[in-house]
């Protein structure tokens, strides 16, 4: 798998704030979207008390929302837990499981932040930008910034603003749940990422790419994991010094 802008993983926290900055520059928040016919969802969750970084990507066709592929990677966990640097400790295992893949979705939804991050350079930018590819920020939670109350309404969204800046949208999914918070990762406009992201969305809060894969990030238990890929599951830590 071909990544754009390659760096090194081994950074203090400080290097890694500054290459955030150096970056985001690099970041299109435009559409450049050919047609999307995969959509996947990439999240990312811990093991052997967060010793083990394990990163689930399921991939499903759009807009039927069947299910087409899964991956998963495990990887020691290399980088401390910094607000506002997770990306720096979930990526490496996020671009193992991406490498997994017959073909790199369309469409990456990453559970959590795009821009709407304090350094605009959330996630979901840092795996958009990684592998050229249009990505979204799908957050439960608000890193940063203020908003207007959401309107209880499906689809209803308000505008997520930091700094007399508009960093994302925060956006109601259902009636009578907390809204979601979406931010554009790299080649698409926040406009468009809120459609996307409704139109994986279907009878629960959460869009189905990102129910799909926190299952096997966080839920499935290894020997289910094997069975639904297809395959054992691998030690690749000895595969961090390619990134």
């Amino acid at each position: 798998m071909q990544l754009f802008h390659a760096h090194d993983w081994n950074l203090t926290p400080q290097a890694a704030i500054a290459l955030q900055q150096k970056l985001r520059s690099e970041i299109i928040t435009v559409d450049q979207l050919d047609s999307v016919q995969t959509v996947a969802g990439v999240d990312v969750g811990f093991e052997d008390a967060g010793a083990t970084t394990r990163a689930a990507i399921s991939v499903l066709s759009f807009p039927t929302l069947s299910l087409v592929e899964q991956s998963v990677a495990r990887l020691p966990t290399s980088f401390p837990y910094v607000p506002g640097l997770l990306s720096f400790r979930e990526v490496p295992a996020v671009l193992e499981a991406l490498a997994k893949l017959s073909a790199l979705p369309d469409l990456l939804l990453c559970d959590g932040q795009g821009t709407a991050h304090p350094r605009r350079f959330g996630i979901a930018c840092h795996i958009g930008l990684l592998v050229n590819r249009p990505a979204v920020g799908v957050g439960k939670s608000r890193l940063v910034g203020t908003y207007p109350d959401v309107p209880d309404e499906r689809g209803a969204w308000v505008p997520l603003t930091h700094q007399d800046e508009t960093i994302g949208a925060v956006l109601r999914t259902r009636l009578g749940t907390k809204p979601l918070y979406i931010s554009p990762g790299h080649r698409i406009s926040l406009e468009t990422a809120v459609r996307c992201v409704m139109r994986c969305t279907t009878r629960y809060r959460l869009p189905e790419t990102t129910r799909a894969a926190h299952k096997l990030a966080s839920e499935t238990p290894a020997a289910e994991l094997e069975q639904a890929i297809g395959k054992p599951i691998e030690d690749i830590a000895n595969q961090l010094k390619l990134f």
